[in-house]
């Protein structure tokens, strides 16, 4: 059994993330890292792994991104990944989702010769994009099933089983394999590398292609070619001091139920 998880290296959410002139993510002036949402999915990779035990079962990560991208991969190998496959080309550089996926389309089918593997496991989304339509458009391209945002995830056999949790109601999703699969920050805690782990990764199977490679045009890729773009960035105003209900003569209760039900809060 095959089982493919997509990461991303990502400005770190802590940081000060800024943009580029052309509106694209400033990547270097902010300290990049493996996707917090994409650490469940990875998770969820190891766990199918673990407990399907009795089968021979390999877990591949994959990513797209500069050089530093490869900083995901190997985090994703520390924590147990198999090998990993990285895209690096300068024109993929501004792609939207629907290049983007056309790139991981490729880089799948090349990974296992044209054939599509059993699983592919993403996260919810990319925290620098949000966007979350990558994997329905993978699904696409590869011409296979999707159950996307799972809380919880269970395998038999050839069967993948999904919770759903909705803002007003939980649903049960299912379908065969091969699929893609996404799952949300509640799927169960990302295991950190272990010392063992970080050693083993140094000597697992790290492959970088280009587009060459992968036999994409680089016409079909980048800004030019994507059909989503980002016209105008407005910053985020600075945070202002609340307000503060002071109780120096006994009238702060009356004071803060005022403020409350005056920002109709209660």
């Amino acid at each position: 059994m095959n089982i493919v998880v997509l990461v991303k290296h990502v400005p770190d959410a802590t940081g000060d993330r800024r943009f580029e002139p052309d509106n694209t993510v400033d990547r270097d002036g902010v300290e990049g890292l493996l996707s917090e949402l994409d650490e469940y999915a990875v998770e969820q990779a190891l766990q199918i792994r673990e407990h399907r035990a009795d089968e021979e079962i390999e877990v591949t990560a994959l990513t797209i991104g500069p050089d530093d991208a490869e900083e995901a991969l190997r985090k994703a190998l520390q924590m147990g990944v198999d090998k990993a496959f990285h895209v690096s080309d300068d024109a993929i550089a501004g792609s939207d989702a629907i290049a983007t996926s056309l790139v991981l389309a490729e880089a799948v089918k090349k990974a296992f010769n044209g054939a599509v593997p059993d699983l592919i496991v993403t996260g919810m989304a990319s925290t620098d994009g949000g966007m979350g339509i990558v994997p329905a458009m993978l699904a696409e391209r590869l011409g296979i099933p999707q159950v996307t945002l799972a809380s919880a995830v269970e395998t038999q056999g050839d069967l993948v089983r999904i919770r759903r949790d909705g803002d007003a109601a939980t649903e049960s999703v299912s379908a065969t394999m091969p699929l893609v699969l996404s799952v949300t920050d509640q799927s169960g805690e990302a295991r950190y590398p272990s010392f063992k782990g970080i050693m083993a990764a140094k000597k697992k199977p790290l492959v970088t292609w280009d587009l060459a490679d992968l036999g994409v045009d680089p016409s079909s890729v980048g800004p030019d070619a994507s059909r989503t773009t980002v016209e105008t960035i407005t910053a985020r105003p600075p945070r202002t001091t609340g307000e503060i209900v002071k109780d120096e003569d006994g009238t702060g209760a009356k004071a803060l139920a005022g403020f409350l039900a005056n920002k109709k809060f209660i």
